[in-house]
Order: C-alpha cells, then structure tokens, then sequence
C-alpha cells in the first residue's frame, strides 16, 4: 500500500469535514505531534473547520491548561482535554455562530517510539461533539497501540485513525458498526490496533458499548476486549496492569454453579502462592470468539448479550479474546502484567491439550504449545469430573494421557505446573449447560438448581435462552 494511496483517501475525509459549513472546533494533540491536525491543513479549506490547534509538549505547560496528571497517556488526561477545549468553544463562540454550527473538541495524548525503543507505544484519542447546533454533546472515545516500527510511521498512522474517527463521527454516526469498521480505513491491524470504544451521549443512547467491544474483536481491530460487573468496557493493558490474573475460559452458556465454583476454588488455591497479593487478583472469565461463532461465521448478538449479562450478574469480569490457543492467551497476558497467572479448567479441557491433532498448526505441535503455555511459572488450576458411566471423580492426579505422552504429561505435574482443585462441591460435578439448556427448553424448572440464584432470575426476567414462563 503506497504512502500515496494512503494520503489520497485521507485527504479526502479531512476535505470533506472542511467543506462541511456545520463542523467548527479544536484539534489539541499531547505526545507525538500535531498528526490529526496537519490532514486538515494539507486538504485545504481548515479555516472553516479549525477554531484552533494545540500542542501541549512540555508537561508543566499542559498541567497549566488541563490540570495536574499523574500520568499524562491515561483517559483521564483525555476527559480533562475533551473538556477543556470543548466547553472553551462552546462558551467563546457560541453567541457568534451557535444557531448553525455543531462544535467539537478532538484530543489525543500519545506515547510513539522513543529513540531508545521498548516503550509502549500506545494512545488515547476522542471527540466530543454537537450532533446538531446548540444540542448537547456526544463522545467517542478509542484507546489505541501503534504497532510500526519506527516513529514517523507509528505519527502517520495515529493521523489516518484520527481523521478517520472524526469523519465516522460526523457522518456515520446513526451506524456505530460503520465507525467501528470504518477506523482503520488505509491502515491494517499489523500497523494499529484498537483495543478499547467507548460511545456517550444523546446520540448514542441505544448503542451498548459491550456489542461494540465484540466487534473490536470480531474485525480483528484487536486480540481482545473486557468488560467489568458494571457493563462498563475496560481498556485491557489497564486492567491488566500490575494484577495478578486467574482466568477461566468457558462457553457460559449459560453459567452454572460448576462455572462459577471453579473460580472460586482456583482462587483460594491462587492465592496461597506467595508471590500473589490477594487484593491485586483479577478474576477472569473468558469467551472466545471461536465459541461464540460456534455454528457459523455470524454473531448472535442476543446470544452473546444474553451471556455478558449473566456474567455480569455474578459479579465477573469478561474478557473476549481471539485467541482459540491457551497459549496465545496467556502470551498476551503475560505481556501486560509482571505478576502472576493462572489458568481455570475443568479435567476435559486439560485432555483435550494433551491430544496432538489440537496442536497440528504449529510447527513444534504439541511440544512448542506446552513451552509457550507454561512461561513464567504459569500454572493451570484443573477442577476434577465424574466419570458418568461409573460414578466415579477422577481428578488431575488420576489422568493417563496414552503411553508416548505420559512421561511429558508426569514431568508437567511433577514440576507444579498442573494444581488439583480439591475443595470443589461434589454435588455440582454432574451439571452440565447443555442439560440446563435442554431443562430450560422442556419447561422443566429443575434446571433453576442448576445455577446460581441471580442467574436464574435473569433468565426468567429477560426469557433467555427461549424460557417460558409457566411454558407460556
């Protein structure tokens, strides 16, 4: 793709917006200069679109303008730019052009490649904007990591995907997936990736951020998203940071109380290691995005939202990932947090790791997948499962994987790699979703045992998963 290419088609939306009488704002940039802003001068016509730019290089300088900030790449210190200069138009300009003109504020506060190298190069950039003249604000608001290698391309990236959020949001705002997908127009994931979108205001009333969040990953704009209890969408890196990480990957569809049991066992298991700080684990449940396209190349939205839900309602937090080999999840965790990670599941999930088909992708098949799992101490915390024709539990400690991969298999264990769960409820041992499903489709109220209390008022309330009350 020539640099040509790119600048045409970038050129075009920045002309569009200046050619535009309704949009007039400013364009203020911390961290890796004055990318957004140089698009809009280089397409001509600025002067109907720009009130002002800004640079806020130095920090006492920026502290001056938006306020003191610990740290200068954060949201924070992009709501406190949004604001500023958003409420600064509205209040000069207002009297003189408010009747026809929708004002705006876009900022970014960036960290690019250093002369040294090593650092993270990633960014926070948003728009808040008038719809319509005089109505009241909506926000766009994406976190973003620039992947290239050098600095001058890592600035023109962050230029393109800035005019690209403006454009999106001045002319296909009424469909939030068009911005979505819309972001890297002339860029690709392996030189940007968006790993955070959060939409507010009057215009953006119906969208749910966490729809939005699965498409960041559903496009690939990103290997993940995360959301917390609340709904709220969380930028990953963030949440991650200096946290000690147990997570558990499931279909939770919808959570039982083995589900949520698991974690809680792992947890105190989890937590008797030393190096682990109770108060800094984040508990983790984990859908993939090969789970919920399970059947087809298309989400079910409903599905899908009738899961986050679910989870939500027993307090935890989602992580969406695009990662269907363990390892390439805990690659991706490993690279956001020093501390300690621990992965949650049950007897099956482990024997499924330990057949050599499921590796048959890589080059060092199921050899290179056990090197890249197991870094950094990395430890699988395995919840026992009832052999259904005998009646029997057999735990992590009871497996035989077939005779060529046993002394791996013994080698893994004795080295601590495997933890046994033993304080599990032998009760929930035989619950199965797919039985809570068949339960909830036949009227057959027994499945409410079957789950944890709020998750079975939530079915009831929203009719999840097809139930009928009273089989209405």
């Amino acid at each position: 793709m020539g640099g040509m290419d790119v600048g045409e088609d970038t050129l075009q939306k920045a002309l569009r917006i200046n050619l535009d009488p309704r949009w007039y704002g400013t364009i203020a940039e911390i961290g890796a200069g004055q990318e957004v802003a140089r698009w809009f001068f280089r397409a001509g016509g600025a002067a109907g679109t720009i009130a002002k730019t800004m640079s806020a290089y130095d920090m006492a300088v920026s502290d001056a303008v938006y306020g003191r900030s610990d740290r200068y790449v954060s949201l924070g210190r992009l709501q406190a730019m949004l604001e500023h200069e958003y409420t600064l138009n509205v209040e000069r300009l207002s009297e003189a052009r408010g009747d026809d003109t929708c004002f705006f504020a876009f900022a970014d506060t960036v960290v690019a490649r250093s002369y040294r190298g090593g650092n993270e190069c990633h960014g926070w950039m948003g728009v808040r904007f008038q719809a319509h003249p005089e109505d009241e604000p909506n926000e766009i608001v994406i976190h973003v990591r620039m992947l290239d290698d050098d600095a001058a391309q890592q600035q023109e990236a962050l230029g393109i995907i800035g005019v690209n959020l403006l454009h999106a949001a001045f002319f296909e705002r009424a469909e939030p997936d068009e911005v979505v997908a819309s972001l890297l127009d002339k860029l690709n994931t392996g030189r940007i990736e968006v790993d955070m979108i959060k939409f507010s205001g009057i215009e953006f009333r119906s969208v749910d951020n966490r729809l939005m969040a699965l498409q960041l990953v559903h496009l690939g704009l990103s290997g993940v998203a995360m959301f917390g209890p609340d709904r709220e969408v969380l930028q990953p890196s963030e949440a991650l940071r200096k946290r000690s990480v147990l997570v558990e990957r499931g279909s939770f569809r919808p959570p039982t109380h083995v589900n949520i049991d698991m974690l809680e066992c792992a947890k105190r298991a989890f937590v008797k290691d030393p190096a682990v700080d109770p108060k800094k684990v984040l508990a983790l449940t984990e859908l993939t995005m090969s789970n919920l396209l399970a059947g087809g190349s298309k989400l079910d939205r409903r599905d899908f939202l009738a899961r986050a839900d679910l989870l939500s309602a027993t307090g935890s937090t989602v992580l969406i990932s695009n990662f269907a080999d363990y390892h390439r999840l805990a690659a991706y965790l490993q690279a956001r947090t020093t501390e300690r990670i621990g992965m949650v599941m049950g007897l099956p999930s482990l024997e499924v790791l330990f057949d050599e088909k499921t590796h048959a992708h890589l080059p060092g098949g199921l050899l290179e997948s056990w090197g890249r799992l197991l870094k950094n101490n990395l430890k699988l915390f395995v919840y026992p499962k009832l052999d259904l024709a005998s009646g029997d539990v057999v735990t992590v400690e009871d497996v035989e994987v077939g005779e060529q991969l046993q002394p791996l298999f013994d080698y893994l264990s004795g080295r601590g790699s495997f933890v046994h769960l033993a304080d599990f409820n032998p009760d929930y041992l035989k619950i199965l979703s797919r039985d809570v499903l068949k339960r909830i489709a036949a009227h057959d109220e027994t499945w409410q045992d079957m789950v944890p209390a709020e998750v079975a008022e939530l079915i009831c309330k929203k009719s999840f998963f097809g139930y009928k009350r009273d089989g209405v």
